[in-house]
């Protein structure tokens, strides 16, 4: 049975046809016949019980520059004429982001959204995988620069300090052994960000790799390792990093196999976690997952399809 689904995401115009995992979810759904919406998170409105959004129909295809087309915009009802709401823009994980989780969560019982705005509100990257904080390198969470100091003294060397709610390797940074520009630096974050900072021991493995590992349904689907590209210390692929094959050892095996129960009960359905070097688990990103055309262009998988199947499942299709 086809479904209706609605797709908040970022602008199509802009997306890179080959990496973008929003496209490839709508082009699997193309193919099994589903009926695809894109509406900007902005567009939401919510009255008398009711909750639209200003939509497009919208048709997508492998062409780069020619690769959706919309249908008329008209207002659509995310329960009358909507099965499936897949919540797909980019953070940052901010009010505007969290309002969204709201609204969206009264379509509980009613319209299934991927994933579940609820748990997508309570598990920020860098804040729910402190709930595996045994498979992490050392952490600090923490806005006064005396604890980041203290910190620094318990792990000698280079620190790596992060936004809490940033993406794509944003604003990562690396902190000589020495700290001399610590100061400096965490002036600059507290001017930008209101929340604590994330402090970490810079990994050498970096230069091994950071294992993407994508779930679905708390099982594991496919992985790729991404590595720093030349001059980087930062391997996410939106910070020049570059990607190649992989396969999970026995601890990210065991990483996996202790977080997917709690993924699944969350109604987490497409999330990406991040290992590196094989042993630290460093990110769960549950907002909008990506990676998925890289690992079936190595493996030959076609993790969109299981996407696809996972969410039917829960439709009861």
């Amino acid at each position: 049975m086809s479904l209706n689904v609605a797709v908040q995401m970022d602008p199509l115009a802009g997306i890179n046809i080959n990496g973008d995992s929003s496209f490839a979810l709508i082009e699997a759904a193309q193919k099994r016949g589903h009926a695809a919406f894109h509406y900007d998170v902005k567009s939401l409105a919510y009255e008398s019980g009711r909750l639209t959004a200003w939509a497009a129909p919208v048709t997508v295809q492998r062409i780069e520059g020619d690769h959706f087309a919309f249908g008329g915009h008209r207002s659509i009802d995310l329960v009358k004429d909507v099965d499936v709401v897949l919540m797909r823009q980019d953070p940052p994980f901010d009010l505007s982001y969290i309002t969204a989780t709201h609204l969206l969560e009264r379509l509980e019982g009613q319209t299934l959204v991927v994933n579940d705005p609820a748990s997508v509100r309570n598990a920020p990257e860098k804040v729910f995988v402190l709930d595996f904080a045994h498979f992490m390198p050392p952490t600090l969470i923490a806005r006064r620069i005396e604890d980041v100091r203290a910190f620094h003294a318990r792990h000698p060397g280079d620190l790596v300090m992060k936004p809490l709610h940033g993406n794509g390797g944003k604003a990562v940074v690396r902190i000589p052994a020495d700290g001399s520009n610590l100061g400096a630096l965490l002036e600059l974050f507290d001017n930008a960000w209101v929340e604590p900072h994330m402090f970490q021991p810079f990994l050498e493995e970096i230069s091994e790799g950071d294992k993407r590992i994508v779930l679905i349904d708390g099982e594991v689907a496919g992985a790729i390792n991404r590595r720093p590209g030349a001059g980087e210390f930062r391997s996410n692929l939106a910070a020049g990093g570059y990607a190649e094959p992989t396969t999970l050892n026995a601890r990210e095996e065991e990483i996996c196999a202790a977080m997917g129960p709690a993924l699944k009960e969350r109604g987490l359905v497409f999330v990406g976690i991040d290992v590196i070097g094989g042993k630290w688990l460093t990110e769960i990103n549950v907002t909008s997952p990506t990676g998925i055309q890289a690992i079936d262009r190595f493996n030959g998988t076609d993790t969109p399809a299981r996407i696809w199947d996972a969410i039917e499942r829960r439709l009861g299709r």
